[in-house]
């Protein structure tokens, strides 16, 4: 039986973790952001993140932690990179649209996409970029990735 004292600490936590999840770009509905992705690129292999072009701050996140830190193949030599890193780059300034093999006898996949995100008339948010990955047996290509989540921003009030 849980005590009171027990519940207490696990509703501190709880909420100690919600406040660390990024809440979205002021002045656009998350929960439509969210489903717009998800319409456009959704699988549990995707991570896509929005940030702050200069600081990196990362103010929107879809997919999970293990997901956006998980370092796979950069497509560029044999480098490895994680979602994570490509937001820095894409805070930098860095456009990507790649895709290749990420396993040996190409049964798996990895694509990436990364860029600014143009602002609609009267946005509230400042400028920002997004970097988005895709890995598993049949990810899109990292040009089709980027088509479709700037589709899904713009549907979503971006």
């Amino acid at each position: 039986m849980r005590t009171p004292l027990t519940l207490l600490a696990v509703s501190a936590a709880s909420l100690a973790l919600a406040a660390c999840e990024p809440t979205g770009p002021r002045g656009i509905d998350a929960e439509l952001l969210a489903q717009q992705v998800s319409r456009a690129v959704g699988d549990p292999n995707t991570c896509v993140l929005i940030v702050e072009k200069g600081s990196g701050k990362v103010v929107w996140r879809y997919g999970d932690h293990s997901t956006c830190s998980s370092a796979m193949p950069s497509c560029q030599g044999a480098a490895m990179l994680s979602p994570d890193g490509l937001a820095r780059l894409a805070a930098a300034g860095e456009t990507r649209t790649l895709s290749c093999d990420s396993a040996p006898d190409g049964a798996s996949r990895v694509g990436w996409a990364s860029g600014p995100i143009t602002p609609s008339a009267g946005a509230k948010y400042g400028d920002l970029a997004y970097a988005a990955a895709m890995e598993g047996p049949t990810v899109l290509p990292g040009r089709e990735i980027k088509v479709r989540l700037e589709g899904a921003f713009r549907r979503a009030g971006m």
